[in-house]
C-alpha cells in the first residue's frame, strides 16, 4: 500500500460529499454504508474462521506434533493473518470516515484513531482497552513480516496466543456495537 493511500490523500466518496463537490455518479452514502456493512461481515467471517483454526490446532494438532518451529511458525501465522485482516477493515472504515493518519507512523495511528468519536461523523470502533491489545499483535505482525532471522520462542508465541484470546471478544463486542451505528445510517 502506498503512503498516499494509506494515509487517505486520494480520497473519493464520502469525503467529496461532505467538502460540498459533486459525488461520483451512482454513489451514494448508503451504498458506501453497504459495502462497509459487507466487509464487516466478511472480515469478521475470515477473523471467526482463523480464531476456530487456531482454537483446534492447539487444542489437539499441537498436541500431536509438539512444540517446534513448524509449529510455532503456523500459530504465529494465523495471528499474523488475524491482525492483517482486522487493520484493513479499520482502513475502510477511515477512509469512509475520512480520518487522516499519519504517514510515518499510519499503522499505530490507525489502532489510535479507531478510538475516538468523531462528533457528526461516527462513533468510536473500539474501546481503549481493545486497542491497548491489538497494538501488542500489531507490533509482533510488524516484528514477524520484518525480521526474517525470527527465533519462535514459545514463551513468547503463548504470551500471544493469551492476547489474542483476550482480543478477539473484545473487537467483536466493539465491531458489533459500530455495526449498530452503520445501521442506522441506512435508515
Amino acid at each position: 500500500m502506498t503512503g498516499e493511500a494509506a494515509t487517505g490523500k486520494a480520497r473519493t466518496g464520502a469525503a467529496e460529499l461532505r467538502s460540498g463537490s459533486a459525488p461520483p455518479a451512482g454513489w451514494s452514502v448508503a451504498v458506501e454504508s453497504e459495502l462497509l456493512q459487507d466487509q464487516f461481515d466478511r472480515t469478521l467471517g475470515v477473523v471467526d474462521g482463523l480464531a476456530t483454526k487456531l482454537a483446534a490446532f492447539l487444542g489437539s494438532t499441537l498436541v500431536q506434533l509438539g512444540r517446534t518451529e513448524v509449529t510455532a511458525a503456523y500459530v504465529a501465522r494465523v495471528i499474523e493473518q488475524t491482525y492483517t485482516a482486522l487493520e484493513t477493515l479499520f482502513l475502510r472504515i477511515s477512509q469512509h470516515f475520512e480520518n487522516a493518519l499519519a504517514s510515518d507512523r499510519w499503522r499505530a495511528d490507525l489502532l489510535d484513531k479507531m478510538t475516538l468519536r468523531v462528533s457528526g461523523v461516527r462513533e468510536r470502533v473500539l474501546a481503549d482497552d481493545t486497542v491497548r491489545l491489538l497494538h501488542e499483535l500489531r507490533r509482533f505482525r510488524h516484528f514477524s513480516r520484518y525480521y526474517f532471522e525470527l527465533d519462535y520462542d514459545w514463551e513468547r508465541i503463548d504470551y500471544l496466543c493469551g492476547v489474542y484470546r483476550r482480543t478477539i471478544p473484545l473487537v467483536k463486542r466493539d465491531l458489533a456495537r459500530f455495526r449498530v451505528f452503520l445501521e442506522g445510517l441506512l435508515r
